[in-house]
Protein backbone atom coordinates (compact mmCIF):
# COMPACT_ATOMS: atom_id res chain seq x y z
CA UNK A 1 0.00 0.00 0.00
CA UNK A 2 1.58 3.10 -1.49
CA UNK A 3 0.54 6.54 0.94
CA UNK A 4 0.08 9.83 -0.95
CA UNK A 5 -0.97 11.76 1.93
CA UNK A 6 -1.62 11.88 5.39
CA UNK A 7 -2.66 13.96 8.19
CA UNK A 8 -4.91 14.12 10.95
CA UNK A 9 -8.36 14.31 9.20
CA UNK A 10 -7.50 12.86 5.64
CA UNK A 11 -5.52 9.95 4.35
CA UNK A 12 -5.12 9.14 0.47
CA UNK A 13 -3.23 6.42 -1.60
CA UNK A 14 -2.59 5.11 -4.82
CA UNK A 15 -4.75 2.20 -5.51
CA UNK A 16 -3.29 -0.49 -7.19
CA UNK A 17 -5.03 -3.18 -10.37
CA UNK A 18 -7.22 -5.48 -8.32
CA UNK A 19 -8.04 -3.57 -5.23
CA UNK A 20 -11.28 -3.35 -3.93
CA UNK A 21 -12.11 -0.28 -2.22
CA UNK A 22 -15.26 -0.75 -0.22
CA UNK A 23 -16.53 -4.76 0.25
CA UNK A 24 -18.49 -6.25 -2.26
CA UNK A 25 -20.02 -10.04 -2.77
CA UNK A 26 -16.50 -11.51 -3.20
CA UNK A 27 -15.40 -11.23 0.60
CA UNK A 28 -12.04 -10.34 -0.53
CA UNK A 29 -10.26 -7.94 1.61
CA UNK A 30 -10.21 -4.12 0.82
CA UNK A 31 -8.53 -0.90 0.95
CA UNK A 32 -10.22 0.20 3.69
CA UNK A 33 -9.41 -3.06 5.66
CA UNK A 34 -5.67 -2.03 5.18
CA UNK A 35 -5.73 1.27 6.03
CA UNK A 36 -7.69 1.14 9.40
CA UNK A 37 -4.96 -1.70 9.93
CA UNK A 38 -2.16 0.86 9.36
CA UNK A 39 -3.72 3.55 11.38
CA UNK A 40 -4.72 1.38 14.20
CA UNK A 41 -0.38 0.12 14.43
CA UNK A 42 1.18 3.57 13.63
CA UNK A 43 -1.08 5.50 16.48
CA UNK A 44 -1.76 2.50 18.67
CA UNK A 45 -5.25 3.28 18.42
CA UNK A 46 -7.82 1.31 20.77
CA UNK A 47 -11.10 -0.33 19.51
CA UNK A 48 -12.31 0.26 15.94
CA UNK A 49 -10.94 3.11 13.93
CA UNK A 50 -12.96 5.75 11.87
CA UNK A 51 -12.29 5.91 8.04
CA UNK A 52 -14.84 7.44 5.65
CA UNK A 53 -15.41 7.03 2.49
CA UNK A 54 -16.27 9.79 0.05
CA UNK A 55 -15.74 8.31 -3.14
CA UNK A 56 -14.92 4.61 -4.88
CA UNK A 57 -12.69 3.44 -8.19
CA UNK A 58 -13.48 0.97 -10.20
CA UNK A 59 -11.30 -2.49 -9.18
CA UNK A 60 -9.47 -2.75 -12.29
CA UNK A 61 -8.63 1.34 -12.25
CA UNK A 62 -5.28 2.82 -10.59
CA UNK A 63 -4.73 6.06 -8.87
CA UNK A 64 -5.40 8.17 -6.16
CA UNK A 65 -8.40 7.31 -3.41
CA UNK A 66 -9.22 10.03 -1.06
CA UNK A 67 -10.57 8.44 2.79
CA UNK A 68 -11.63 10.57 5.43
CA UNK A 69 -10.33 9.69 9.40
CA UNK A 70 -12.95 11.80 10.83
CA UNK A 71 -16.53 12.58 10.65
CA UNK A 72 -15.93 16.38 10.32
CA UNK A 73 -13.93 15.49 7.33
CA UNK A 74 -16.14 12.64 5.69
CA UNK A 75 -19.37 15.31 5.80
CA UNK A 76 -17.45 18.05 4.39
CA UNK A 77 -15.84 15.97 1.65
CA UNK A 78 -19.24 14.45 0.56
CA UNK A 79 -20.82 17.66 0.27
CA UNK A 80 -17.49 18.53 -2.25
CA UNK A 81 -17.43 15.52 -3.79
CA UNK A 82 -21.55 16.21 -4.84
CA UNK A 83 -21.14 19.50 -6.08
CA UNK A 84 -18.48 18.44 -8.82
CA UNK A 85 -17.16 22.11 -8.80
CA UNK A 86 -15.38 21.77 -5.46
CA UNK A 87 -12.51 19.48 -6.23
CA UNK A 88 -10.87 18.60 -9.66
CA UNK A 89 -9.99 15.17 -10.71
CA UNK A 90 -8.13 14.30 -13.57
CA UNK A 91 -7.59 11.18 -14.70
CA UNK A 92 -5.34 9.65 -17.40
CA UNK A 93 -6.53 6.81 -19.74
CA UNK A 94 -4.85 5.20 -22.40
CA UNK A 95 -6.92 3.97 -26.06
CA UNK A 96 -5.57 2.26 -29.25
CA UNK A 97 -7.91 4.97 -31.22
CA UNK A 98 -7.16 8.37 -31.08
CA UNK A 99 -10.21 10.84 -30.84
CA UNK A 100 -10.82 12.51 -34.03
CA UNK A 101 -10.83 15.66 -32.41
CA UNK A 102 -7.75 16.14 -29.68
CA UNK A 103 -9.41 18.24 -27.10
CA UNK A 104 -13.06 18.44 -26.48
CA UNK A 105 -15.99 18.41 -24.56
CA UNK A 106 -18.33 15.26 -24.39
CA UNK A 107 -21.50 15.85 -23.15
CA UNK A 108 -24.05 12.53 -22.97
CA UNK A 109 -26.64 10.70 -20.77
CA UNK A 110 -26.21 7.84 -19.33
CA UNK A 111 -28.09 4.86 -18.60
CA UNK A 112 -26.57 2.23 -15.54
CA UNK A 113 -27.49 -1.27 -16.22
CA UNK A 114 -27.52 -2.64 -12.60
CA UNK A 115 -27.56 -6.29 -13.55
CA UNK A 116 -24.64 -6.33 -16.30
CA UNK A 117 -23.08 -3.33 -14.06
CA UNK A 118 -22.54 -1.36 -16.93
CA UNK A 119 -23.71 1.83 -17.85
CA UNK A 120 -24.81 3.11 -21.67
CA UNK A 121 -25.06 6.24 -23.71
CA UNK A 122 -29.22 7.05 -23.44
CA UNK A 123 -30.55 7.90 -26.83
CA UNK A 124 -33.05 10.18 -27.28
CA UNK A 125 -36.11 10.74 -26.44
CA UNK A 126 -35.52 9.76 -23.09
CA UNK A 127 -39.02 9.14 -22.41
CA UNK A 128 -38.67 5.54 -23.50
CA UNK A 129 -36.39 4.83 -20.68
CA UNK A 130 -39.29 3.59 -17.97
CA UNK A 131 -37.30 1.79 -15.34
CA UNK A 132 -34.00 4.57 -14.80
CA UNK A 133 -33.75 8.36 -15.39
CA UNK A 134 -30.73 9.62 -17.57
CA UNK A 135 -28.20 11.02 -15.79
CA UNK A 136 -25.98 14.20 -17.32
CA UNK A 137 -22.33 12.82 -17.72
CA UNK A 138 -20.16 15.75 -19.03
CA UNK A 139 -15.78 15.31 -19.00
CA UNK A 140 -13.02 17.15 -21.07
CA UNK A 141 -10.26 15.12 -22.42
CA UNK A 142 -7.23 16.22 -24.70
CA UNK A 143 -4.37 13.68 -25.86
CA UNK A 144 -1.23 14.30 -24.42
CA UNK A 145 1.14 11.87 -25.36
CA UNK A 146 1.96 9.07 -28.29
CA UNK A 147 3.88 5.68 -27.88
CA UNK A 148 3.71 3.60 -31.35
CA UNK A 149 0.44 1.80 -31.13
CA UNK A 150 -1.52 3.85 -28.11
CA UNK A 151 -2.41 7.10 -27.14
CA UNK A 152 -2.58 8.78 -23.71
CA UNK A 153 -5.74 10.95 -22.76
CA UNK A 154 -5.64 13.73 -19.82
CA UNK A 155 -9.48 13.67 -18.55
CA UNK A 156 -11.01 15.86 -16.35
CA UNK A 157 -14.39 15.05 -14.83
CA UNK A 158 -16.83 17.42 -14.80
CA UNK A 159 -19.79 15.27 -13.13
CA UNK A 160 -19.80 11.48 -11.11
CA UNK A 161 -21.20 8.89 -13.07
CA UNK A 162 -21.07 5.40 -12.79
CA UNK A 163 -18.06 4.09 -15.42
CA UNK A 164 -18.69 7.02 -16.79
CA UNK A 165 -14.69 7.70 -18.35
CA UNK A 166 -15.33 3.93 -19.44
CA UNK A 167 -18.79 4.16 -21.24
CA UNK A 168 -18.06 7.92 -22.87
CA UNK A 169 -14.52 7.50 -24.66
CA UNK A 170 -16.20 3.93 -25.87
CA UNK A 171 -18.98 6.12 -27.41
CA UNK A 172 -16.70 8.26 -29.59
CA UNK A 173 -14.85 4.82 -30.62
CA UNK A 174 -11.82 4.86 -28.29
CA UNK A 175 -12.47 2.51 -25.35
CA UNK A 176 -9.71 2.54 -22.73
CA UNK A 177 -6.66 -0.08 -23.28
CA UNK A 178 -7.99 -3.79 -21.32
CA UNK A 179 -11.39 -2.74 -21.00
CA UNK A 180 -13.40 -5.70 -22.93
CA UNK A 181 -16.72 -4.54 -20.96
CA UNK A 182 -16.47 -1.38 -22.91
CA UNK A 183 -15.31 -2.56 -26.77
CA UNK A 184 -11.76 -3.11 -26.08
CA UNK A 185 -10.17 -5.86 -28.24
CA UNK A 186 -7.78 -7.79 -25.76
CA UNK A 187 -7.72 -7.55 -22.13
CA UNK A 188 -4.24 -6.63 -20.30
CA UNK A 189 -2.46 -9.56 -18.71
CA UNK A 190 -2.77 -8.21 -15.09
CA UNK A 191 -6.17 -7.91 -15.70
CA UNK A 192 -6.35 -4.22 -15.29
CA UNK A 193 -8.04 -1.31 -17.45
CA UNK A 194 -5.35 1.68 -18.37
CA UNK A 195 -7.19 4.38 -16.73
CA UNK A 196 -5.91 5.92 -13.56
CA UNK A 197 -6.73 8.51 -11.71
CA UNK A 198 -3.71 10.50 -11.82
CA UNK A 199 -4.39 13.62 -9.07
CA UNK A 200 -7.14 15.08 -7.30
CA UNK A 201 -7.11 18.63 -6.34
CA UNK A 202 -8.99 20.47 -3.69
CA UNK A 203 -8.98 23.00 -0.62
CA UNK A 204 -8.77 20.70 2.93
CA UNK A 205 -12.01 20.74 4.38
CA UNK A 206 -10.71 21.56 7.52
CA UNK A 207 -7.21 23.44 7.49
CA UNK A 208 -8.61 25.29 4.30
CA UNK A 209 -5.40 24.61 2.53
CA UNK A 210 -5.39 24.21 -1.30
CA UNK A 211 -4.22 20.22 -1.49
CA UNK A 212 -2.72 18.35 -4.49
CA UNK A 213 -2.17 14.93 -4.88
CA UNK A 214 -0.44 12.77 -7.52
CA UNK A 215 -0.02 9.02 -8.20
CA UNK A 216 2.71 7.98 -9.73
CA UNK A 217 1.41 6.13 -13.27
CA UNK A 218 1.80 2.21 -12.87
CA UNK A 219 3.60 0.27 -15.26
CA UNK A 220 1.37 0.35 -17.91
CA UNK A 221 1.64 3.55 -18.97
CA UNK A 222 5.49 2.91 -19.43
CA UNK A 223 5.17 2.95 -23.25
CA UNK A 224 4.98 7.43 -22.88
CA UNK A 225 8.19 7.22 -21.33
CA UNK A 226 6.53 9.21 -17.87
CA UNK A 227 8.77 10.87 -15.66
CA UNK A 228 7.28 10.49 -12.14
Amino acid sequence: MEILYEDNHLIAVNKACGELVQGDKTGDRTLIDDIKAYIKDKYNKPGEVFLGVPHRLDRPTTGVVLFARTSKALARLNDMFKSHNEIRKTYWAVTQQCPSVKEATLLNYLIRNEKQNKSFVAKEPFSQYHTAKPQEAILRYKVIGHSERYHLLEVELQTGRHHQIRCQLAAIGCPIKGDLKYGAQRSNPDGSICLHARQISFIHPVSKQHIVITAPAPKSFNMFNIND
